[in-house]
């Protein structure tokens, strides 16, 4: 049985704001192996993206346990959680985030500055890798207004791999393009599946959500069987 590089127990998220309780995620279990492909739906409002950024060590749990890499990251202080998130997460967001002075290269490269002793060449030779990998070396010089934004998912998901991060945290990556872009996304992310990657992906779309080989449903902060879901969904 492959390892579980994601394990989450009992999992809550509460948020307060003028004396409401907002609770977002409620009593997760979630586990997600090494090389598995997971996509994680559910109505907006959810708990999906606030699961993920969890996940993604951008925000901290309520109450509930969370395991990364076999190491738990509960009370890790800010410095500890950056470090771990250089190093263990790719992120690829639906707004591309790229920086718009920058070059692609130097887009790809960014990430990798934080990387305390790595070597000039080293952090190269990573850009030059990862953009062969998703087919945009030929634009390493360009820069993000330059580019369709096919091409600057393309170049997020580089940037993403360039830090061989464990896993690789997806949110809505399809979002901001066209169905045509969407589908060269989704082809190039079951790629990188099936080469070994282990990707957990939020979208709202099923079309989408059925690249993945695991779906896992979310309902009011809670993850629902599929057929729970739908039965849910047709309530609202």
């Amino acid at each position: 049985m492959a390892e579980n590089i994601i394990e989450i127990e009992d999992l809550t998220k509460v948020f307060y704001t003028d004396e409401i309780e907002t609770h977002a995620l409620s009593g997760v279990h979630l586990k997600i192996a090494r090389g598995e492909y997971v996509a994680m739906s559910g109505p907006s409002g959810c708990g999906k993206s606030t699961l993920l950024s969890i996940i993604g060590l951008l925000d901290t749990p309520t109450s509930g346990r969370y395991t990364l890499n076999a190491k738990g990251v509960d009370g890790l202080n800010f410095a500890d959680r950056s470090r771990i998130r250089n190093q263990e997460i790719g992120f690829i967001f639906q707004s591309f985030n790229l920086i718009g002075d920058l070059s692609v290269a130097e887009n790809v490269e960014l990430p990798l500055t934080y990387r305390a002793g790595m070597p000039s060449a080293e952090r190269k030779r990573r850009v030059q890798e990862s953009l062969e990998r998703v087919n945009m070396a030929h634009r390493m010089r360009h820069y993000p207004a330059q580019l369709s934004g096919g091409q600057q998912q393309r170049v997020a998901v580089a940037r993403a791999l360039a830090g061989s991060p464990s896993i690789l945290l997806a949110d809505e990556p399809t979002g901001n393009l066209d169905s045509k872009n969407g589908e060269a996304v989704m082809t190039l992310l079951q790629e990188l599946h099936q080469e070994g990657a282990t990707i957990c992906m939020v979208t709202h779309d099923p079309r989408f959500a059925a690249h993945a080989e695991r779906q896992v449903h979310l309902f009011d902060g809670k993850i629902v069987a599929e057929g729970e879901l739908s039965q849910l969904m047709a309530q609202l």
